[in-house]
C-alpha cells in the first residue's frame, strides 16, 4: 500500500491547470502546422498563422492561450493500491483547480447555480471530476480546460441500431454543419459510441486527451475516424473564415451498448484543445 497526501494532489492540479492555459500540447500545435501547410484558402492561411503565433506567445511568455481559460474537466485514476491521506479527494481537487487559476490569473468563469442566481464562484471551481479505480499504486491526472464556444455546438444523437455506419456520419455531420464556424475552428472532435446517452458524452470527452496522430486501435473506428475527417474538411468551414482546415483530427472511443441503442456524442472543442497529465 502506497501512502500519497492529498495535498500533492492540490498542487499538481494547480500547476496542470496553468500549464494547460499556457501550453498547447505539441501534438496540436503539430497539427495546426500541418493545416497550414495544406490549407487552399489565402484567407485560411492568414488566419492559421495568427493562431499558431498565438500559440508561440503564450508558450514563451507563460500567458494564456485564450481568454476563455474554460470550465476544468479533470480525469482521475486511482490506483487500488493507494491510501489517500489527508483530506476528502474532491475537496483537493478543486482546492488545486482554485490555486491554479488564481495564482496563474486564469480567467474565472464558473457560475455556482445555473439558471436563475448565475454568480460566479471567482475561482473556476467547482471542477468536472471523473473519478475511476484502477489496479496499481499510482494516481493519474488529466486536466482538460473546456472552452464554452465550443462547448456550445458539441451535441448528442440517440440513434437504433438499424441507423448503422452510415447514421453515425449523417448525425456527427448534422451536428458540425449547424455548428459552422461558431466553436473557433480548425477543431478537434471527439466522438463517444456507445454506451447511454451520459456515457458516450463522457467518452466524447475522453476522446480529446488522445494524441492526435493516433488513431483508434479498432481498424473499423480508425477508418471511421480518417472518413469523418474528410467529411468535415470538405464542408468549407475552413479555419474561422473559410478553407480546408475546418478540423485537425476526428477521435472516436467506443463502449458496450444495450441491444436497442446507438448513442452517439459529439464534443467539438476549439483549436484550443488544451489539456495536461502527470501520474503521481
Amino acid at each position: 500500500m502506497r501512502t500519497i497526501n492529498v495535498k500533492d494532489i492540490t498542487e499538481t492540479v494547480a500547476q496542470l491547470c496553468k500549464d494547460a492555459a499556457y501550453y498547447l500540447p505539441k501534438d496540436v500545435y503539430e497539427a495546426l502546422k500541418k493545416g497550414r501547410q495544406t490549407e487552399e484558402s489565402p484567407v485560411g492561411c492568414v488566419v492559421l498563422d495568427q493562431i499558431i503565433k498565438n500559440a508561440e506567445i503564450a508558450r514563451d511568455e507563460d500567458r494564456p492561450y485564450c481568454q476563455d481559460t474554460g470550465m476544468t474537466i479533470v480525469f482521475v485514476e486511482v490506483g487500488q493500491d493507494v491510501h489517500l491521506e489527508g483530506g476528502d479527494l474532491e475537496e483537493a481537487i478543486n482546492a488545486g483547480v482554485a490555486k491554479g487559476y488564481v495564482e496563474g490569473y486564469l480567467r474565472k468563469s464558473v457560475v455556482a447555480e445555473p439558471l436563475f442566481n448565475r454568480k460566479n464562484t471567482q475561482n473556476n471551481t467547482p471542477a468536472i471530476i471523473y473519478t475511476k479505480i484502477v489496479p496499481g499504486d499510482k494516481v493519474k491526472i488529466d486536466v482538460e480546460l473546456k472552452g464554452f464556444g465550443s462547448e456550445n455546438k458539441s451535441d448528442v444523437a440517440m440513434l437504433v441500431p438499424a441507423d448503422g455506419v452510415e447514421g453515425v456520419k449523417k448525425a456527427v455531420m448534422e451536428i458540425i454543419e449547424h455548428a459552422g464556424p461558431n466553436p473557433c475552428p480548425p477543431m478537434v472532435v471527439g466522438i463517444g459510441i456507445g454506451g447511454t446517452m451520459d456515457k458516450a458524452a463522457y467518452m466524447s470527452k475522453v476522446a480529446l486527451l488522445r494524441p492526435l496522430e493516433e488513431r483508434n486501435a479498432m481498424p473499423e473506428y480508425a477508418k471511421l475516424e480518417e472518413e469523418l475527417l474528410e467529411m468535415i474538411n470538405k464542408t468549407g468551414v475552413g479555419p474561422q473564415l473559410g478553407g480546408t482546415t475546418t478540423a485537425l483530427a476526428v477521435n472516436i472511443e467506443w463502449g458496450p451498448t444495450h441491444i436497442a441503442g446507438l448513442p452517439v456524442a459529439v464534443t467539438i472543442c476549439c483549436h484550443a484543445c488544451r489539456h495536461a497529465e502527470k501520474v503521481l
